[in-house]
């Protein structure tokens, strides 16, 4: 079989906050209208109206990809400065209420507010998906059930949400607490083949339970609009920086396992429970604590682990060209992901005298700066 190109497509989702409070403000008809003049369909609401949505388009490297981001962050933040606002990429605001937030007035999101109520209301969260291009899909579903090892990893580096209402969950991606609520989300099921897929999503709309595939919200999917693997379990990542790392993570996983495949190996598929505890500790402790290596029945530490990874994927750095963004996932795994630095911004403002309610306005400053950072 001919190698796949492993093209790239990042999906952020933003929260706009006012750049004098750091509260939660609604985005202006003018600002959603001035992105789509500049932006077009790489922009686009999101079900709350304090939410914005950017997708870079078809990337055949992280390079690419660096480029169209840089530049959709630019944008959206230049645009929203003009009225007053500023985005953050965090998955979660750090202390603004879900009950003061409104929901976009669009068919689809009327729709979720009907078909989830409470659930839905409570969805003031924001992730990050990157899709990579597999045109084969068989070979979508055989590294979709491989894959699924590494999301726990993936979910640790990128955690980026301890906050929730004011509170220190205590947890580094809260997000996904109220993610799992929403009804076929959680860890794939192992499935054997494309028709496995195909007649899940089809017994689901014959039903008229869902439309189609795009209401299937697993960690990692197949793409309803795209031939792609949709890898949706990080949190969102306030640096720029970060989010190409993650992204580089992903690609160059997707072709080491298929690497493999060429010299007829294959990674262990683990059970989902299993792998579920290690998405469990990756939600609660992000990089502190390590993950479980069901191999050598061990806690290690996410550094040891990070390190083994890259030593894997050495040969699809180079292929790939993504040594440097794949390098920066030692310094996230030995210095805290962006929850850690939250915490810390939050407590060095304590230290320093601020107010409660002061420290959390601190951390929101602290998020607005990083995402403008290295643009």
């Amino acid at each position: 079989m001919a190698e796949p190109d492993f093209t790239i497509g990042i999906e952020e989702e933003y929260l706009l906050v006012n750049r004098e409070t750091g509260a939660l403000a609604e985005a202006p008809d003018a600002l959603m209208r001035a992105a789509s003049d500049v932006l077009g369909e790489q922009v686009s609401p999101e079900f709350l109206q304090c939410q914005i949505e950017v997708g870079t388009g078809i990337c055949a490297t992280v390079a690419e990809a660096r480029d169209d981001l840089a530049h959709l962050r630019r944008t959206v933040s230049r645009l929203a400065a003009e009225h007053g606002l500023a985005p953050i990429a965090a998955s979660c605001h750090p202390s603004s209420d879900w009950k003061d937030q409104s929901f976009t007035d669009r068919a689809r999101y009327r729709d979720l507010e009907r078909d989830l109520r409470g659930v839905a209301r409570r969805m003031l969260i924001c992730g990050m998906h990157v899709h990579v291009g597999l045109p084969d899909e068989a070979t979508r579903i055989d590294l979709m059930a491989q894959f699924t090892y590494f999301l726990p990893h993936l979910l640790a580096l990128s955690a980026s949400s301890p906050f929730w209402q004011g509170e220190d969950t205590g947890l580094d991606s809260y997000r996904l607490t109220v993610f799992d609520n929403m009804p076929r989300t959680g860890l794939p099921p192992r499935l054997s083949g494309w028709s496995d897929w195909t007649g899940a999503v089809g017994a689901l709309t014959e039903l008229g339970v869902i439309e189609d595939g795009s209401k299937i919200w697993w960690d990692l999917r197949p793409s309803h609009r795209f031939p792609t693997l949709e890898t949706r379990i990080c949190d969102v990542a306030p640096r720029l920086e970060d989010t190409l790392t993650l992204a580089a993570l992903v690609q160059a996983t997707h072709r080491m396992l298929w690497r493999l495949g060429q010299s007829n190996q294959r990674w262990r598929i683990y059970d989902r429970f299993l792998v579920d505890e290690n998405r469990w500790r990756a939600q609660r402790y992000g990089v502190r604590e390590g993950l479980i290596d069901y191999g050598r029945r061990a806690i290690v530490p996410v550094p040891d682990l990070v390190e083994e990874w890259l030593d894997l994927l050495a040969p699809d750095a180079a292929a790939l060209g993504c040594g440097a963004e794949l390098a920066r996932a030692r310094d996230i795994a030995a210095h805290g992901n962006a929850a850690d630095r939250q915490r810390a911004v939050h407590a060095e403002a304590l230290a320093a005298g601020a107010s409660p309610e002061d420290a959390l306005r601190t951390v929101t400053a602290h998020l607005i700066a990083a995402f403008d950072e290295g643009l």
